[in-house]
């Protein structure tokens, strides 16, 4: 049965396109869908008839639904584009599509390339080119782009700055879609004009005039009962229409519609910890050991409530044997903040002759604006008591004895203050613990995916970099030599040290490495 408070939403919510995301009862997002009809599709959630034939999976997801949220959209297309940034902002339990860092595709051109050609990317830099998109339909995006660079003559040959010797290895001039910029058969004034013309089209300049010349091109065409190219001229017109649907991009910051208010939640969680004031600058670490070949943590930073995403830091533990978190958060917090008292120190020479305290000078350091690396307000640590006891000692170490620190455990959300027995348990729907989870969620992914790179590394490797007395350059000349390690393991003691710099002694080394029981 629905409670009254979603029946009293569900009678407000429009029949119009939009994104709509599922809540449980602790207030976290687990699901986000779009809807051409927002109340069609939310309404299906809470009918017994739709969850008597869902899935194991949706009875699971409907199960837990105890509250939801809208946000309308002028068209489909923006409902997928948003759909898409929610999905990646918050990461929901039952989603699967859009949870890796996949993009819509933009629209790419270089205009002070000698030649500017359109391609498509997903990832818009700031490299001088100009961007049109996202484009939601990949399919629509990459026939309308077929179709005017053929429409245009405009080039596509990857070539920068494609010359005569690339002109004879061309067929695009002899079949007629491209005007051969390149050896002259156009000006580049003339070549300029029609990028500029395209661009219009893509930027929704003449829009209109455009997919009236073309429903009028087919009519006539199926008229004269040329059928085949009334079917073509369709088909670029349905295309053009798709692609050219206007959809905003929803940017963090630029009409995102959010419950997310940074800046409130940061005061919310100074009151929470009984901090001084908001914590400005948070810096939280998490551990990742998914093998024990290579344990690795994270630092990442948020300020004023936001990812600073220049001031994110990797580290590979370098001290720790086996996987041991308790140890490998010592050493990372030691290392960070030890870094930092150093960094600082040359800024301020005269701090061994006075009795400032150590958290109070780098406070000092960074409102003078000589601090090389700003001491945060407050630290976090990815785990419960132990995890946070390690990083406590290490900060008193240190002498940073009155920086705070906490530690957030996963399990329920728990947050542990030094010197206190009993977790402070934060309301869910409370601002203050979503910032602290979203700080902590996004220490994870970027410990993640370190571990990931490095094991991806790993297995590019060959076995001979664990070889005693094997330096990069005898295991490059052994691979050319003998193509494999497994023709190296077959190899004869005086066929490997025939190989210049290579002893019999250090011959007999590599067969007995290589031939040891694994």
């Amino acid at each position: 049965m629905i409670g009254e408070t979603i029946r009293a939403k569900m009678r407000e919510v429009p029949h119009q396109p939009g994104v709509y995301l599922m809540k449980d009862r602790l207030g976290s997002i687990i699901y986000v869908g779009k809807a051409k009809d927002l109340k069609k599709r939310v309404s299906t959630y809470f009918r017994a008839s739709g969850k008597m034939r869902a899935s194991v999976k949706t009875r699971a997801l409907i199960d837990s639904i105890v509250d939801f949220e809208i946000h309308t959209v002028r068209n489909e297309e923006e409902s997928l584009v948003l759909e898409q940034k929610l999905i990646k902002d918050y990461r929901p339990r039952y989603n699967v599509m859009f949870r890796d860092d996949k993009r819509f595709l933009l629209l790419k051109i270089k205009l002070s390339d000698p030649w500017p050609r359109f391609s498509t990317t997903r990832l818009r830099k700031n490299d001088g080119s100009k961007y049109f998109g996202p484009f939601p339909h990949s399919g629509a995006l990459h026939h309308t782009l077929e179709w005017l660079n053929r429409s245009f003559g405009l080039r596509v040959c990857r070539t920068r700055e494609p010359g005569e010797k690339d002109y004879k290895h061309c067929n695009a001039d002899i079949i007629r879609n491209c005007s051969a910029p390149c050896v002259g058969k156009i000006t580049r004034e003339e070549y300029f004009e029609r990028i500029e013309e395209a661009c219009r089209i893509f930027e929704g300049k003449g829009k209109r005039e455009l997919l009236d010349g073309l429903r009028s091109d087919m009519e006539k065409a199926a008229a004269d009962l040329d059928f085949e190219q009334a079917a073509t001229l369709r088909d670029v017109l349905q295309n053009l229409e798709v692609t050219l649907r206007p959809a905003r991009q929803f940017s963090r910051g630029r009409g995102v519609p959010t419950t997310v208010k940074p800046l409130e939640d940061l005061a919310e969680l100074g009151e929470e910890l009984h901090l001084a004031g908001p914590p400005k600058v948070m810096e939280c670490f998490d551990i990742s050991n998914v093998s024990s070949n290579h344990i690795v943590a994270s630092m990442v930073r948020f300020t004023n409530g936001a990812p600073d995403n220049q001031n994110y830091r990797r580290y590979r533990i370098r001290t720790v044997t086996g996987q041991d978190d308790f140890a490998s958060m010592a050493e990372v917090i030691r290392r960070r903040y030890s870094r930092i008292l150093l960094e600082n120190s040359a800024a301020d020479p005269d701090a061994e002759h006075n009795q400032e305290n150590p958290v109070d000078a780098q406070r000092r350091l960074a409102r003078e604006g000589r601090a090389k690396i700003i001491l945060p307000d407050l630290v976090i640590v990815d785990g419960g008591k132990g995890q946070l006891g390690m990083a406590v000692k290490e900060l008193h170490k240190l002498g940073l004895h009155d920086l705070p620190v906490v530690g957030l455990a996963k399990q329920h959300e728990e947050v542990f203050v030094p010197g206190r027995a009993e977790s402070i348990r934060i309301p869910h729907d409370r601002g203050a613990l979503k910032l602290l989870q979203r700080i902590r969620d996004e220490a994870h992914r970027f410990a993640n995916n370190y571990n990931e790179l490095l094991y991806r590394r790993r297995m590019r490797e060959s076995l001979l970099d664990d070889c005693p007395g094997i330096s990069p350059a005898k295991k490059q000349l052994l691979l050319e030599k003998f193509g494999s390690v497994n023709r190296l393991r077959h190899a004869s003691v005086d066929a490997i040290a025939e190989l210049p710099g290579i002893s019999k002694k250090t011959a007999e080394g590599i067969v007995a490495f290589l031939n040891e029981p694994a």
